[in-house]
């Protein structure tokens, strides 16, 4: 979108919001007819109720039924000599939990949900309430040589009697007729419906391959780890691509390969780079020519659509079609969520966080993404519930604190983000916490506190954060800046406009590297630099094809008309922003609120602009609904 079409974005675009609803005309009001109905109506819905009331409290123990057709399957535990083969034992139970998640008669919770109890709790009674089923399987591996001993019970978690046990030994190149076995076992133990699909899916054997499978496993393991960080991404690639080099025919790995690189590319946890998205694609449509039938091949290349080329209704057919294959996989709606937030449509994304919530209840990624949305809308208070959630699971989180002060933040409350931030200490990889520091040392015009920590950070830059270590270095400019630390503020943000030039090339569609490039520019003075990269970030990120990444091009380009003195074309773009939800531009992504106007420095120079004034005085626009 060039700038020049901007205003006419802003004037003509609108959110989804509020439909005016049609006023009944009283002539045509029925009310004296049905008045005595809805009163007998009234009465039989108490009396329903009430026999509700007293049936849930009286009622008899369930029997084996739908309600009971549920089941979690926790972290298995590792008794190997060797505590390096603990990826071993990961890899079997989620072996097991994949192919019970593909009989569409048996609820199954993702493992992401399950991988914060330790193996074989105590309080298996609170656990299955929490996860919301009937039945727990617990079990251990203990992998010797080419041998494996695994034992697995079932138990059902309201009276935490054992249902079914058993103990298999087998030989590494016999591994996966345990993992049918034990499905198939509790299938029958819970009376499911298995139809011969299902029986076929859950028999397959992935590879032919034990060394391609022990790479597999070690790569799936680095993928279930609680927190994804680019050494977990690399350490998964690493060994899923030495698992397809060993056996060029294992379509699941190829499959997860892609997953992987997809994830990566969409949320920058890797260089969003040319060849990454290359990779994405060759491995989803690899796995696809292996095996059309494979559900994880299927997601994988729904994700490539979705995350490498935004082609969302394609993207929305493939997780429709793997659904057919992976009934119980939270990944689906998961994604679909996704997609509905980038078209902007907030009801249907909501709608599919929550069922996603009801298969992976415990999922800290898939709260705090839906917590993520609620500030996106500025609906705060909601995106604090989802958020202590997520605390209730992991305390003491760092990324999940910061994002909490965030929203202090674009509240006002400098305060209580101070008191949340002051605790933190967070590394060089933990970038938003690390910018939400620095955010609110600038939002407080204290910046002096947190210069110190930038420049330690920065005099051994991790390679590994690629173009961030350039965002970085423009955050210590402008603490410098705030701190009339002029020379020294001109300086970093020179080396900052390098460091980020080094990556642009091979990252040319990566708006938030585009608009770190334009604000550092703007700073440096050059404002037709700035204002020709906000182009190209825009061009890269439309905002009709992303509803909460399109706009941040546009609040760089509303700071940028800021600092260059250009009230009415930063006031016009404000204005619009205001009233929309979206992703914001700075540390965790908070969009603008009227507060932020308030106390961020960069529009220091609209204070004495009655339009600003207004706008930094209104209402915080939360009443932007779904």
């Amino acid at each position: 979108m060039p700038i020049a079409l901007v205003f006419a974005w802003a004037f003509e675009l609108t959110p989804e919001g509020l439909k005016r609803t049609e006023e009944v005309d009283p002539a045509e009001s029925i009310t004296h007819r049905t008045g005595r109905k809805i009163d007998f109506t009234i009465i039989g819905v108490l009396l329903a109720v009430i026999g509700g009331l007293v049936y849930q409290r009286y009622r008899p123990p369930l029997v084996a039924g739908e309600s009971e057709k549920s089941i979690a399957v926790l972290p298995f535990e590792n008794r190997s000599e060797e505590k390096a083969n603990a990826y071993f034992a990961d890899g079997i139970q989620d072996e097991i939990l994949a192919r019970l998640s593909k009989i569409a008669d048996l609820k199954v919770i993702s493992r992401t949900s399950t991988q914060h109890y330790k193996s074989m709790p105590e309080n298996l009674r609170d656990i299955g309430s929490q996860l919301g089923v009937a039945y727990i399987l617990e079990g251990s591996v203990q992998k010797s040589g080419d041998t494996v001993r695994v034992n697995v019970q079932l138990i059902k978690a309201a009276s935490d009697s054992h249902l079914w046990s058993d103990t298999f030994d087998r030989k590494l190149t016999d591994i996966f007729s345990v993992e049918t076995e034990v499905a198939k076992a509790i299938a029958d133990q819970l009376r499911v419906n298995l139809t011969g699909r299902e029986e076929q899916t859950i028999a397959a054997r992935p590879t032919d391959n034990p060394e391609a499978y022990d790479a597999y496993l070690r790569g799936l393991a680095f993928t279930l780890k609680a927190a994804t960080t680019p050494a977990t991404t690399l350490g998964a690639q690493k060994y899923l691509r030495q698992a397809v080099r060993l056996d060029p025919k294992f379509a699941l790995s190829w499959a997860l390969l892609s997953y992987v690189d997809a994830i990566s590319y969409v949320s920058f946890n890797l260089q969003p780079t040319v060849a990454l998205r290359k990779e994405t694609r060759e491995a989803a449509e690899t796995a696809l020519s292996l095996q059309p039938n494979l559900g994880e091949a299927v997601l994988a290349k729904g994700y490539y659509h979705y995350a490498c080329l935004k082609e969302y209704d394609t993207a929305v057919r493939y997780f429709e079609q793997a659904r057919q294959f992976l009934p119980n996989s939270s990944r689906i709606p998961e994604s679909l969520a996704y997609v509905a937030r980038r078209q902007g449509q907030w009801n249907r994304s909501e709608s599919y966080f929550n069922e996603a919530e009801r298969l992976d209840p415990r999922n800290v990624n898939l709260l705090t993404q839906h917590a993520i949305s609620y500030i996106e809308l500025r609906r705060f208070s909601e995106a604090l519930r989802k958020l202590d959630q997520v605390l209730d699971i992991t305390p003491d989180d760092v990324d999940t604190l910061a994002l909490i002060a965030a929203v202090a933040q674009a509240e006002g409350d400098l305060t209580r983000a101070a008191a949340l931030l002051a605790p933190l200490h967070p590394a060089a990889g933990e970038s938003p916490a690390l910018e939400t520091q620095a955010y609110q040392a600038i939002l407080e015009r204290r910046p002096a506190q947190i210069i110190p920590r930038l420049k330690e950070i920065l005099a051994r830059p991790d390679p590994a954060l690629g173009y961030q270590n350039g965002e970085l270095r423009f955050w210590l400019g402008w603490a410098q800046g705030v701190a009339g630390e002029h020379a020294a503020a001109q300086e970093s943000w020179r080396q900052a406009r390098s460091e980020l030039e080094s990556f642009f090339k091979e990252q040319p569609e990566n708006y938030l590297l585009i608009g770190d490039l334009a604000l550092t520019n703007m700073a440096l003075g050059d404002n037709a630099a700035a204002l020709k990269l906000i182009e190209r970030a825009m061009a890269a990120i439309p905002i009709e094809k992303d509803a909460i990444a399109g706009p941040a091009p546009i609040e760089v380009l509303a700071r940028v008309a800021a600092g260059m003195g250009d009230s009415d074309r930063a006031i016009i773009v404000l204005q619009k922003l205001l009233s929309i939800p979206y992703d914001g531009v700075l540390a965790s992504g908070v969009p603008l609120t009227p507060a932020l106007l308030r106390l961020d420095p960069m529009f220091d120079p609209l204070r004495n602009d009655p339009r600003f004034e207004k706008l930094a005085a209104s209402l915080a626009p939360g009443d932007v609904k779904k």
